[in-house]
């Protein structure tokens, strides 16, 4: 691979790629412990953490209403002094770049505190919605404002504690809304109940975070259908240490490239038993037929003869792009559906991705809530990745099996991956 500061040119491989790689820390994971942590009862120290540009982000804001976290062993170790749920700041204008995470969990962190806070982004970040996250705090007694067009951040938020209570929220656009107010919930005035209304779209997510909630001592029960969630006050937070898993949206890059070049890459320390539910792109693998070994502290995948399948992707829906590649190098057309809310990430990620694969000779049926990609002749092309760090990492895997493919600004990876063209390169040089 030859790299320039704008682009990299890929490289195809000569044949099967084999080895084993660790990715690094999974980000849900990483800022969910952050906020968990920022707002626990004593000192915490969190291990195996993500470095990059989204846990930057979060740090910085958690510094600036002013709680310490100390970084050490290259940004894999951080140890967070919590609050123990009284935010020491009475003002902060908290910059959010383009990290959805940061910006909906800060907004919902910030309505404990006793001040004004304002959160801001870049001017993606100023077309990504948050009104329903809003309205949902204002039914908790919050005050609290969007300031941009067609309820977008900026946000602004005059706090005087979280009142509690009861609210409803819509789960048809993104769970991070639902997993801010969770972990916002225990340091409420009353308890908080929440409703929601339509299909909650990555329910793995949720778990996550009911799963890191009650790692760090409070709980948050939920229906079966996740109808309802409540959150008790009286369980808060205590500080503990905590070992975050490697990305598992990370590693479905490794997976898939074992898939399309047929052949065979274990990812280390990730599980079946994953707090993620991202490592399930591996059952979509298996299903167009490659094969999945699970160890217990590992997964191995398999290339094989590869056909076209048609799968529900809204528990992993950040693997869509993932997905979407692996389809270039199957039989058949393969389908993606009930992922309209990634319309709403970093890019329209499913207009983005259904452009891109055209450029490179697919035949791309878009919908409103997904995308079937239909093979054809492969040929090079310069892909476009809108400042999105999946774009970039999905789209090198066709490079290293169709010449010609130039991913340009390879640096968005910096949001969740920063070595991941590195680590790429090593693992292939390793085969």
């Amino acid at each position: 691979m030859s790299a320039a500061p704008d682009s990299i040119e890929m490289t195809p491989v000569a044949g099967p790629v084999n080895g084993s790689i660790r990715p690094p820390g999974s980000k849900s994971i990483t800022n969910r412990a952050l906020i968990c942590a920022a707002l626990a009862d004593g000192a915490s120290t969190l291990t195996g953490a993500l470095e990059s540009e989204d846990t930057h982000v979060m740090i910085a804001a958690l510094q600036q209403l002013g709680i310490a976290v100390e970084v050490s062993d290259h940004g894999r170790t951080l140890r967070v002094a919590g609050c123990g749920g009284k935010i020491p700041a009475k003002s902060a204008e908290l910059f959010i770049a383009n990290s959805g995470t940061s910006m909906r969990f800060l907004t919902a962190m910030a309505t404990i505190g006793h001040g004004a806070y304002k959160l801001d982004g870049i001017a993606r970040m100023r077309e990504r919605p948050i009104g329903d996250l809003v309205s949902s705090l204002r039914q908790l007694g919050v005050q609290i404002e969007a300031l941009g067009a067609n309820e977008c951040p900026p946000v602004a938020v005059t706090a005087s504690g979280l009142p509690g209570g009861e609210a409803s929220i819509r789960g048809d656009v993104s769970s991070q809304f639902l997993s801010g107010l969770l972990m916002a919930a225990p340091y409420a005035q009353q308890p908080i109940t929440l409703k929601v209304s339509g299909t909650l779209v990555s329910i793995p997510y949720v778990d996550m975070t009911i799963k890191v909630m009650e790692s760090f001592g409070a709980a948050a029960t939920a229906t079966s259908d996740y109808a309802k969630i409540s959150v008790s006050n009286g369980q808060q937070y205590r500080g503990i240490e905590y070992a975050i898993e490697p990305d598992a949206s990370a590693a479905s890059y490794y997976f898939a490239l074992a898939a399309i070049t047929g052949g065979r890459i274990t990812v280390e320390n990730l599980s079946r038993a994953s707090l993620q539910g991202d490592v399930e792109f591996c059952d979509c693998l298996a299903q167009m037929g490659a094969s999945v070994e699970y160890g217990p502290d590992s997964i191995t995948v398999q290339g094989g003869k590869l056909h076209g399948i048609d799968v529900d992707m809204n528990g992993i829906s950040d693997t869509v792009q993932t997905l979407s590649v692996v389809a270039l190098f199957a039989d058949g057309p393969t389908r993606m559906r009930n992922v309209a809310h990634i319309r709403h990430k970093e890019t329209d990620r499913i207009g983005a991705t259904a452009c891109e694969l055209r450029k490179l000779g697919a035949t791309v049926d878009e919908t409103e809530d997904g995308l079937t990609v239909h093979p054809g002749t492969l040929r090079g092309a310069a892909i476009d990745t809108y400042n999105d760090h999946r774009m970039a990492m999905s789209f090198a895997l066709a490079g290293l099996r169709t010449p010609g493919v130039v991913i340009r600004n390879p640096g968005c990876t910096s949001k969740t991956y920063p070595e991941f063209f590195e680590d790429l390169a090593r693992l292939i040089r390793g085969a």
